[in-house]
């Protein structure tokens, strides 16, 4: 069979054979053995309704393997063997070019170029999964193949639901991940449920199939290092010859070192696993490789005199570094840290003073002397690190909880007060009120022809988009503008691309409108194919995260979620092909939900009516939420977005006189 009838055959009638597990491929960690006999046969139960009554026999034996060595069921036997990639949107089989689109997406999000665990579709941040099992996506893509535009597949945690009947401008897809009762959102409960076959995390862009490889998250690095750079700046100096060190080099956090060269200073980036140490290294998404700290200190001395612009991976623990360059009087400028916080039991974070597979082995084994390691590991890191900013170093939360679960460890983390954080998070000093309170969060879009000049064309689209938004800007945003104008200036040249023909940048409701109009335009006069539009769940609105998205949210409600749940909703109904809404994401299960979405452009009037309607309102729920809170930069894109659009009516605070409260 060909491509388009495999994906049409779902579920195959008749087995296809075992597969061996392939221990040259970067696999997920063993999860906890967490279920007792019963919930085992369960888990074993759930999964068997998949298949036809005939095959159970066979596959019984198959998947109670899978789950005592691997603590998943994950049925490596119904991988299909064709090549993950994002395809031409034709190359797809269906009657709707809205569910092509989203085929397209999910095989992107699956791409072994992509994905950071693709045989367990797990797409980035060490369990955010696509799906739970190869039974899921069959079944999925089967649909998907199989709808029209009058309907609307309902996903559960990876699960199709089914297809139900709706109408043109429904979503053809919505989504939800990981949405528990609240009393049961501990990081134990999703081991449960998750080993259950019943929900899954689908981090942010894994579980909502809008990844598009480490260039989204470059950008954002990007964005966040140049403006640390400004605030460390003593007389306008740029980064040159500065030091930023960090850690991690997996699926969101490899784009660190490629980040820092982009901003222009030296960037150490640990990492611990070798297989993502080399991907990155082979990518070019990092310079050199160095295993020895003391080698490391010498090449760092040699980079400062010389203001080389470089990024080096640190083969090993970034414990390591910390100490090391506080015993050695290395002075670090920036310091940050992109472990998978929001996981530190299953392989987010990995302990100082234990190997990579030793500490594999332990996770498993003994989970509670494995989370004894890390707490230590993050005293141990937070000491040296608080030896550094003494000394003049800039630290901040990259938004991975390292503050959250340092301050859980009992490390020295805390301010004077006993209540805050002694270091910000990137949200409340940089990304907060510098982009997401004025309405800019990360705008991208896919090019579903594959073409690498409909690529081109894009970028040209919108450069020439915002050059002309820019004449007429307030000089509140032309920081801004003008640096995403660099950015897509400099994207191509960088070799951002991983996987589907995807660009981001940074945009405010008025830019990404324009810029999608202008597509839509494009796509009308047959110079381009059709564009899927999405963005990172990290957003204006998209995401309530009180140790990030909202962490500068001061008015008490930076513990609710009315926020998203809103977003999702609104979206739904104004034109998003695609909606999700997840429970975790960067930061951890029960710490955050979070919501995204997916268009499709065609070039007709439907979509131009669908693009302004939908993302006017993504953009302006959370200026409105950020406005409410009394953060002055958002109350000023809220009374500047009223006067764009005389239907939008806002409440605005009314500011109290702070003497009279005192």
């Amino acid at each position: 069979m060909n491509f388009k009838d495999l994906i049409l055959e779902g579920i195959p009638d008749e087995l296809p054979a075992a597969r061996i597990y392939d221990q040259s491929l970067n696999h997920a960690p063993k999860r906890k053995d967490i279920l007792d006999a019963d919930e085992k046969k369960l888990a074993l139960e759930n999964a068997l309704r998949y298949f036809d009554k005939k095959h159970h026999e066979t596959l019984l034996p198959e998947f109670r393997e899978e789950l005592e060595k691997y603590g998943r069921i994950y049925m490596y036997r119904f991988k299909p063997d064709y090549d993950f990639y994002a395809r031409p949107i034709d190359e797809y089989p269906g009657e709707s070019v809205q569910a092509k689109g989203i085929m397209l997406m999910i095989q992107n999000n699956l791409d072994p170029e992509v994905a950071q665990h693709p045989e367990e579709l797990i797409t980035y941040g060490g369990n955010g999964a696509v799906f739970q099992n190869w039974a899921q996506y069959l079944l999925t893509m089967q649909y998907l193949a199989m709808m029209d535009n009058e309907q609307t597949l309902a996903m559960y945690s990876g699960h199709p639901m089914g297809l139900f009947p709706s109408h043109a401008n429904a979503p053809r897809v919505v989504v939800t991940n990981g949405m528990m009762i609240p009393n049961y959102s501990k990081p134990d409960d999703w081991e449960k449920f998750n080993a259950l076959g019943v929900t899954q995390y689908g981090q942010m862009t894994a579980g909502s199939f809008m990844y598009i490889g480490p260039q989204g998250i470059v950008h954002g690095t990007t964005i966040t290092v140049l403006n640390a750079g400004r605030k460390i700046s003593k007389s306008g100096e740029g980064l040159a010859g500065k030091l930023f060190v960090t850690s991690g080099l997996g699926g969101m956090s490899g784009a660190q070192p490629k980040a820092g060269n982009i901003a222009g200073c030296i960037t150490i980036c640990a990492e611990v696993n070798p297989k993502a140490t080399q991907t990155r290294h082979k990518q070019g998404w990092v310079d050199e490789v160095i295993d020895n700290v003391e080698e490391l200190a010498e090449r760092v001395k040699k980079a400062k005199a010389g203001k080389e612009v470089i990024s080096i991976a640190y083969q090993g623990n970034v414990v390591e570094i910390w100490e090391y360059f506080a015993e050695n009087d290395i002075y670090i400028d920036l310091g940050s840290d992109q472990t998978s916080l929001h996981n530190p039991w299953a392989g987010g974070y990995y302990p100082v003073d234990l190997g990579f597979e030793e500490a594999n082995e332990l996770m498993a084994s003994n989970p509670e002397k494995f989370k004894e390691k890390v707490q230590e590991s993050l005293r141990r890191q937070t000491t040296a690190i608080n030896k550094h900013t003494k000394r003049g170093t800039y630290f901040f939360d990259y938004g991975n909880a390292f503050l959250l679960e340092a301050s859980r460890a009992e490390a020295d983390i805390m301010s004077e007060d006993g209540k805050d954080f002694r270091y910000p998070s990137y949200v409340q000093d940089i990304m907060g009120p510098m982009c997401f309170d004025y309405g800019f969060g990360p705008f991208r879009w896919v090019c579903a022809s594959g073409k690498e000049e409909d690529l081109q064309k894009t970028d040209k689209i919108a450069t020439e988009v915002l050059n002309k938004l820019k004449e007429n800007s307030p000089a509140e945003i032309q920081q801004q503008m003008q640096d995403n104008i660099q950015w897509i200036k400099g994207a191509r040249e960088n070799k951002l691309v991983v996987g589907s023909k995807a660009r981001i940048l940074y945009a405010d409701a008025e830019g990404r409108i324009a810029i999608a109009k202008a597509f839509n335009d494009a796509i009308s006069r047959g110079e381009i194919g059709q564009i899927v539009l999405g963005r990172d769940h990290h957003d204006v609105s998209g995401t309530d995260s009180p140790y990030r998205e909202t962490s500068n949210i001061y008015d008490g409600s930076s513990f609710t979620a009315d926020m998203a749940i809103q977003n999702v909703i609104g979206d739904s109904f104004r034109g998003a092909t695609w909606v999700s809404i997840h429970n975790g994401g960067g930061v951890g299960w029960g710490e955050v939900v979070n919501g995204g979405f997916g268009m499709i452009l065609e070039g007709d009037k439907s979509s131009e009516d669908r693009l302004k309607s939908m993302l006017f309102w993504d953009v302006n729920n959370g200026i409105a939420r950020r406005s409410w809170a009394r953060n002055e930069e958002a109350i000023f894109a809220a009374k500047r977005a009223m006067n764009m659009n005389p239907q939008l009516k806002v409440t605005i605070p009314n500011l109290v006189d702070q003497d009279l409260l005192d």
